[in-house]
């Protein structure tokens, strides 16, 4: 399984690659875990990644054409267009164990 991770913090998993059971996971092939920096993908000099809301309010929100380039480029780099896509949000569902073995079975994920 090869696990995307498309992050403004790539240096953060890199313990995470190393350590505890996704460290063993990891070391002995079972997994692939990738970071790619999503600051790449943006195109101004100053990286930008963000915005302020469509319509105001509160906040930032992550631009949506630095995350589309994001995607189309992880998925050229998979050869996986069937990889499934898992965008984290506040408001998604709660991640369970039947989650936890519905996922297990894809060969790809992009997180």
């Amino acid at each position: 399984m090869r696990i995307d991770i498309i992050t403004l913090f790539p240096e953060f998993f890199e313990g995470l690659k190393t350590h505890s059971v996704i460290g063993r996971a990891v070391g002995n092939g079972t997994i692939e875990v990738v970071t790619h920096n999503l600051r790449d993908y943006s195109t101004d000099k100053y990286k930008t990644v963000d915005d302020r809301p469509y319509g105001g309010g509160p906040g930032m929100v992550l631009k949506v054409d630095v995350l589309h380039r994001a995607l189309i480029d992880v998925r050229r780099k998979t050869s996986d267009e069937s990889a499934k896509v898992i965008l984290l949000t506040p408001q998604g569902q709660v991640y369970k164990q039947k989650i936890a073995q519905e996922l297990a079975k894809e060969s790809n994920l992009i997180l």
